[in-house]
């Protein structure tokens, strides 16, 4: 599979991306982070060495997901028209698991005060279209943040923490397939506005698993996506440093499934790290980046567990210019999350389980918002229910789910383009 684009010279798009990342700092709201430090000299640090390379793949035991898990990430919290008719979309595309963002503030926003009825229409019409959720925890209320004591102290109340944790497993036990506790701890933004903290997360994840497990034992726990980073302190730590300092903290009884985030950055998913710096890009700037952060679970021990690939995506964003330098377009945006899904199904099974692409869009997003070009539709209240490429041919590719096999479908097949919608639900004591 080849960009569509054409390459500008090796030297040009080495500058391109270092200008870009410099000017820019981060990549808002979902996406990963593309923050990237440079010497006084502008060249730019590389990752931590020596470099990992062995992956382990004999040396899984625990297979929490069948390999592949096919996820993807959507926004179903406020708008009940479009929960359904998102999820019906979803069922078109047989995936298999549904991410959704669990925000602590949506659901006790005052202390002790729990609002439920969001979070229940949701986990109700994920179960009823017979798709399994995988719930993303954060978003703090503001009267739970609290500014850090000392280091390896989280910037919340980590008791209410570890209730919200435990209540919402507990109400839905059975219910949520998978628990994401938190999202890129490793950028300053998400840690809160503090400088990131390792052995906080480590803190914080513990306390959320050790809840979890006690309400919902059969819930898989999976520590936060990591961005993809080679900017540090204050504000970011590398997320291959990051990783080592969570084992160092004592990370590993604490997750069964080793949460990343995998964005492309423009460049093909067949290219390896060691191609990307060749390129002119730093190693992290790729899909297969995802190998490195692998052979650092085979180093410090933890290879019998899988990986999650909890935000997989290429921007189409030609407006924005932080995002800009490493759009693709929508046609390679298809052929490159189809690419992403075949290559972790020939190499990485059976290490990696769940694979969740970046998102089925949020109705309320327009071209001015950042994640309106990650989406495989088309956001927007005018536009109907309008899926790009990477909605169809994700849809219709081939799947290989643990040693089952299952081909990709005509797309002139009426079941490939439509799906009935189902019924209402009945509400508990009658009535949709």
């Amino acid at each position: 599979m080849t960009d569509t684009h054409s390459s500008p010279p090796r030297r040009a798009r080495r500058l391109r991306a270092l200008l870009a990342v410099a000017l820019f700092a981060v990549i808002a709201g979902g996406a990963a982070g593309i923050d990237l430090l440079l010497r006084d000299g502008g060249e730019a640090i590389p990752a931590t060495p020596p470099i990992p390379t062995n992956l382990a793949p004999d040396a899984v035991t625990e297979r929490a997901f069948p390999s592949l898990t096919y996820g993807i990430h959507a926004f179903l919290w406020w708008n009940e028209t479009m929960r359904t008719i998102d999820l019906d979309n979803i069922r078109l595309m047989k995936f298999s698991h549904v991410k959704q963002r669990f925000s602590w503030s949506s659901i006790e926003p005052v202390r002790g005060e729990w609002t439920w009825d969001k979070a229940d229409g949701v986990v109700d019409e994920v179960n009823y279209r017979g798709l399994e959720v995988v719930a993303r925890l954060d978003g703090p209320p503001d009267w739970a943040v609290a500014a850090p004591d000392a280091p390896g102290d989280p910037p919340l109340d980590l008791a209410a923490w570890a209730e919200f944790c435990g209540t919402l497993a507990a109400r839905y036990r059975g219910q949520i397939a998978a628990y994401q506790v938190w999202n890129e701890p490793n950028l300053t933004r998400e840690w809160l506005g503090h400088p990131p903290d390792a052995a906080a997360y480590v803190t914080l994840l513990a306390a959320c698993a050790e809840a979890i497990r006690s309400a919902d034992p059969e819930a898989i726990i999976i520590s936060a996506g990591l961005a993809p980073t080679g900017t540090g302190l204050p504000e970011a730590i590398p997320d291959m440093d990051y990783l080592r300092q969570m084992y160092a903290a004592g990370a590993a009884p604490h997750f069964d499934v080793l949460g990343l985030n995998a964005p492309g950055y423009g460049n093909p998913p067949e290219m390896s790290p060691a191609d990307a710096e060749a390129a002119g890009f730093l190693r992290w700037m790729c899909f297969r980046h995802v190998e490195d952060m692998r052979a650092i679970m085979v180093e410090a021990g933890d290879a019998h567990k899988q990986v999650a690939i909890l935000e997989l995506g290429w921007t189409t964003d030609s407006i924005h210019p932080d995002y800009a330098w490493h759009a693709v377009d929508e046609e390679t945006q298809a052929a490159y999350l189809v690419g992403a899904y075949r290559y972790a199904a020939a190499h990485w099974r059976p290490w990696v389980g769940l694979i969740v692409t970046i998102y089925i869009a949020d109705i309320s997003w327009t071209p001015d918002d950042e994640e309106y070009w990650w989406a495989v539709n088309i956001a927007g209240y005018d536009n109907g229910w309008q899926g790009r490429p990477a909605y169809y041919q994700l849809s219709w590719m081939e799947r290989y789910v643990d040693d089952v096999f299952i081909p990709a479908r005509d797309p002139s097949d009426p079941d490939a383009v439509t799906v009935d919608p189902l019924p209402p639900r009945e509400e508990p004591g009658g009535g949709p």
